[in-house]
C-alpha cells in the first residue's frame, strides 16, 4: 500500500532529522483506462510491453531523467541524484521546506524552481526504489495551450525566470551561480 511505504521510508530515513526530498519515479500511460501495478515488477514488466513509459518520455526527458530509471529497475535502496537542469521530479517532503514559489503559477517552471530550491538548500535529492505514481492522459490544461500560442505568455516566463536566478544569487551567493551557468549553456 503507497501510504505504508512513505510512512515506512520516511521513518527509515530518518526524514524528521534530515534535509531530503523523496524523489516519487513518474510513468504515464496513454491509455485511458489501466490496471494499476501492484507492485514494481507489475510495472516493470508493463514498462518493457509498452504499456507504460517514463514520465514525459516522448516530449521532456530532461524533466525527470536525472531520476535515473535505469539505476530504479534494479534499486533496492533509496539512491541519492544530483540536480540537473529542468529537473522536476515528484517528491515527498518534510511541511518546512522552502514552498513553492507563487510566482510560477499557470504552466511552467513550478516544479523546477522549487528542486532548485531544494537543491540551493542542500536537501539530498533521495530516489525512493519501490515507489512511483502513474500519470494518467488527460485533455491539455488552458495554461499549456497559453503557453504554447502565446508569445507574451513565454516573454513573461522568461522574465520570472530571470528574476527567480536573481533571487536565488541574492539568498544564496556563489552556490546558486550553477543554476544560472545552466540555464545559459542550454
Amino acid at each position: 500500500h503507497p501510504s505504508y511505504h512513505y510512512r515506512n521510508s520516511i521513518q527509515q530515513l530518518e526524514l524528521p532529522q534530515r534535509k531530503a526530498a523523496l524523489i516519487v519515479p513518474a510513468f504515464e500511460t496513454l491509455h485511458y483506462r489501466l490496471t494499476f501495478p501492484k507492485s514494481k515488477a507489475e510495472l516493470l514488466s508493463m514498462l518493457d510491453m509498452g504499456s507504460l513509459y517514463t514520465f514525459r518520455y516522448h516530449v521532456w526527458p530532461k524533466g525527470h531523467a536525472p531520476t535515473d530509471y535505469a539505476k530504479w529497475r534494479t534499486a533496492t535502496v533509496p539512491y541519492r541524484v544530483a540536480w540537473q537542469p529542468d529537473f522536476e521530479p515528484y517528491v515527498v517532503v518534510r511541511r518546512d521546506c522552502p514552498k513553492y514559489d507563487q510566482r510560477f503559477v499557470g504552466f511552467g517552471w513550478n516544479k523546477v524552481s522549487h528542486i532548485m530550491e531544494l537543491d540551493a538548500q542542500e536537501y539530498e535529492l533521495l530516489v525512493l526504489p519501490n515507489a512511483f505514481m502513474i500519470h494518467m492522459p488527460h485533455a491539455p490544461s488552458f495554461d499549456i495551450s497559453k503557453f504554447r500560442l502565446s508569445a507574451g505568455y513565454r516573454g513573461c516566463l522568461q522574465t520570472l525566470r530571470e528574476e527567480f536566478h536573481q533571487d536565488l544569487s541574492r539568498r544564496y551567493g556563489a552556490a546558486a551561480l550553477k543554476y544560472l551557468t545552466a540555464e545559459r549553456s542550454l
